[in-house]
C-alpha cells in the first residue's frame, strides 16, 4: 500500500511538471509563431532599429521602447537591490525578534500589494517630488525606476534573507574566530556563500521589474522617443503593449506581438548573463 502510494505521488508531481513545461511551451509557440513572421515583413533592423512607431503609417520601430526598458530596469536595479540585500543581512543577522514580528509581514505585504496602487503612489508622491527637484511633468526615467525599485525589494528581501539564513552558522563563528567583526565576518564569509540564493532572488526582482506595466505606465510619461535623461519621459516595451493592444489590428496588433517575442528574448538573454556570472563567480571561487 505504501509503495502504491509513493507511485501515485510520483505520477501526480510528474503530471504537475509535465502541465508547467507545456504551458510555457505553449507561450512559446504562440509568441514566435504570431511574433516572428510580423518581423519578417518588417524587417528585423527596421523593427528593433527603428527610431518611429506610426501604426497608422505602417512604421513599427521599437528601439526607443528597447531603450526606454533598459533605463528603467537600470535604474530599479540601482534603486532597488542595494536596499533590498541590506535589508535582508539586517532581518537576518541584526533585526531583535521584537522589530522582526513588524519588519516581516511588512515586506510580505509590500508583495501583495497591487501594482496599480504603487502607480497611485508614484503619481501622487514621487511625480511631484520629481517636479519640486526638475520642473515639467514629473514623470519620466527617474520616477519610474524609483517606483519599480520599491516593487522589487519584497521579492529581493525574501529570497536573499532566506538564502542567508540558510548558510551553515559555523561560517559566521569560523569569522569570528579569526578575529573579524560582526560586520565583516557577515558581508565577507556569509553573504559569498549565499551569493547563488541571492542572484536567484535579483534575478526574479529584475524580472518582475522589466514585465511590470500598470505602474510604469501612470508614472513613465509613455513617450515613444529615445530618452535624453533620467527626467525625459519614456514609453517601455510593456507600456508598448498594454496601450494599443485593446484597438490594434492586422499589422499592428502583429508587430505588438513580435514586441512581446523581443520582450521575451530579452528576459532570456538576462538570465543567461547572470547564470554566467554565477558560473564564473563560482568557479573563481
Amino acid at each position: 500500500m505504501k509503495k502504491a502510494k509513493e507511485t501515485g505521488m510520483h505520477i501526480v508531481f510528474l503530471v504537475a511538471a509535465c502541465i508547467s513545461i507545456f504551458a510555457v511551451a505553449l507561450i512559446c509557440i504562440f509568441l514566435f509563431t504570431n511574433g516572428i513572421p510580423a518581423i519578417g515583413k518588417i524587417g528585423i533592423f527596421k523593427f528593433l532599429g527603428g527610431m518611429n512607431w506610426k501604426p497608422l503609417n505602417e512604421i513599427f520601430g521599437i528601439f526607443p521602447m528597447i531603450i526606454g526598458s533598459i533605463y528603467v530596469t537600470a535604474g530599479a536595479i540601482i534603486v532597488g537591490v542595494p536596499i533590498g540585500i541590506l535589508c535582508a543581512v539586517y532581518l537576518a543577522k541584526f533585526c531583535p525578534k521584537s522589530l522582526y514580528k513588524i519588519f516581516k509581514p511588512a515586506v510580505n505585504l509590500m508583495a501583495g500589494i497591487p501594482s496599480i496602487v504603487y502607480g497611485f503612489f508614484g503619481l501622487v508622491v514621487l511625480v511631484p517630488i520629481v517636479q519640486d527637484i526638475h520642473g515639467g511633468s514629473g514623470k519620466g526615467v527617474l520616477t519610474a525606476s524609483v517606483l519599480l525599485g520599491i516593487m522589487i525589494l519584497p521579492t529581493i528581501i525574501s529570497v536573499s534573507e532566506t538564502s542567508i539564513r540558510a548558510v551553515p552558522e559555523y561560517y559566521f563563528e569560523g569569522a569570528l574566530a579569526l578575529g573579524d567583526t560582526k560586520e565583516r565576518s557577515i558581508f565577507c564569509a556569509v553573504l559569498p556563500a549565499a551569493k547563488s540564493g541571492i542572484m536567484a532572488g535579483v534575478i526574479l526582482g529584475i524580472g518582475r521589474a522589466i514585465g511590470e506595466t500598470m505602474a510604469v505606465i501612470m508614472v513613465a510619461g509613455n513617450q515613444p522617443i529615445v530618452p535624453n535623461g533620467i527626467f525625459s519621459g519614456v514609453r517601455t516595451l510593456t507600456a508598448n503593449i498594454v496601450l494599443e493592444m485593446g484597438y490594434a489590428t492586422d499589422m499592428h496588433r502583429q508587430a505588438l506581438i513580435a514586441t512581446g517575442v523581443v520582450l521575451f528574448v530579452f528576459i532570456l538573454i538576462i538570465n543567461i548573463l547572470f547564470s554566467l556570472l554565477k558560473k564564473r563567480g563560482d568557479k573563481n571561487s
